[in-house]
């Protein structure tokens, strides 16, 4: 401590404001060495009352509470970059779930929809051939009724005919023939 105030003294002693004073250095009209009393002063009071050691304290303490700080954030990070990884292989989990749902999914409608098809077209065959039974049948009953029809006017039109033509002997042996064929069937 003696030092620095030795080579403060002698620094101040060779600095040029001092040479350049006008009158006796060590007189109390020197305004340069009044200065330099209070400075010297100044910094032996600071040094009396431990202010560097209390600085270096208080910057010792800033250092460690920011080296404490930047140790909490370093692990605050290493946290956040683990629960960051830890999401994001869920997110890829449930994105290859998604995807599989999604490629289910399109199964299950193209085999829905082949077997819709597969319905559609039996139902249009059993459709179809209904429709054919009914045209059949109709058809069958359309000649059933023209057949039926050409009979009964056949009939009509042969009576008439007969009617017209046909004597009573004639009636007579026709009886006969029909008595005798219906005789010759039974036994």
């Amino acid at each position: 401590m003696r030092n620095i105030f030795a080579s403060a003294t002698a620094l101040t002693l060779l600095a040029s404001p001092a040479l350049a004073a006008k009158g006796p250095f060590l007189s109390l009209a020197n305004t340069d060495f009044i200065v330099l009393v209070a400075f010297i002063l100044f910094v032996g009071v600071l040094f009396y009352f431990k202010v560097p050691g209390m600085l270096s304290r208080m910057l010792d303490d800033r250092a460690s509470g920011i080296q404490s700080e930047i140790d909490e954030a370093r692990a605050l990070r290493e946290e956040a970059q683990t629960l960051l990884a830890s999401y994001e292989r869920k997110q890829k989990e449930v994105q290859a779930q998604a995807d599989k749902i999604v490629a289910q999914a399109k199964t299950d409608a193209e085999a829905a929809a082949e077997q819709a098809r597969a319905d559609l077209a039996r139902s249009i065959e059993r459709r179809v051939a209904a429709a054919e039974d009914q045209i059949a049948s109709a058809e069958a009953g359309a000649v059933k009724e023209v057949r039926d029809t050409a009979a009964t006017m056949a009939v009509q039109v042969a009576r008439e005919v007969i009617a017209k033509q046909m004597t009573a002997t004639d009636g007579n042996k026709l009886i006969d023939a029909a008595i005798a064929e219906v005789d010759t069937r039974l036994h």
